[in-house]
């Protein structure tokens, strides 16, 4: 959310994900919190500044510096395990739903902290992943993405809740790290052994590397070699 009186979201304008996020870490429907010349997505019971950030962490960047000078934040992620889609047509009918064969999972965070890599090493800041299904509403008005045809994104609605994963410090990341200290690995192995893209395993390794988690140790080949530090 941006600054001053303009960073309210209009409830038609904002998810029906974000604002389940909102109310759940927000107490007693503490929301749209003005702190200085910014405003927060709410507070928490333990007074924390709450931040729903759907995709990636950059617009944030100065936002979160400024509140972290003043108190702790947490920000929400939501990480979509599995995505059922609902097609509609303008007038509301349902044409057809089915489930998407993508499934997300914690790694899915680099692709947000690929545009701020420093958050992990922030004092008073924490990163919660949301677990949880969604189901997507979709409308055939020719007005969305020409990658889905002219198909527009409607909303998306929590359908299942599956668990929260925390990352309030940087040795909290070492669960990306699946290897020990004598080993030495490469961004193809880690992809294959964590079983995601390539591209992703490539910003993990980046932000990694930039926390002082892992370190560059040469080339074996054409490849980069690193390890845990």
């Amino acid at each position: 959310m941006s600054k001053g009186n303009s960073s309210s979201i209009s409830a038609k304008k904002e998810s029906s994900l974000h604002r389940f996020l909102k109310f759940r870490y927000s107490e007693n429907g503490a929301t749209e919190t003005p702190v200085g010349d910014f405003v927060c997505d709410g507070l928490s019971d333990g007074g924390e500044y709450i931040e729903v950030q759907t995709g990636s962490f950059g617009p944030l960047k100065e936002k979160v510096n400024y509140l972290t000078l003043s108190g702790k934040v947490r920000i929400i992620h939501p990480i979509i395990s599995q995505k059922r889609i609902e097609l509609y047509n303008s007038d509301g009918s349902l044409l057809r739903k089915r489930k998407s064969p993508a499934k997300g999972s914690a790694w899915d965070v680099f692709n947000a902290l690929i545009y701020a890599p420093e958050f992990p090493t922030l004092k008073n800041l924490a990163i919660e992943l949301a677990i949880v299904d969604v189901i997507e509403k979709r409308v055939d008005d020719g007005r969305g993405s020409w990658r889905r045809r002219g198909v527009s994104i409607t909303d998306r609605l929590v359908s299942v809740w599956h668990q929260s994963i925390v990352l309030a410090k940087p040795n909290d990341y070492k669960q990306f790290i699946p290897y020990k200290k004598s080993e030495r690995f490469s961004v193809r192995d880690l992809a294959e052994k964590a079983g995601i893209k390539i591209i992703l395993a490539r910003k993990a390794v980046y932000v990694l590397a930039k926390t002082g988690l892992i370190e560059r140790t040469g080339k074996l080949g054409n490849a980069w070699q690193y390890k845990k530090c």
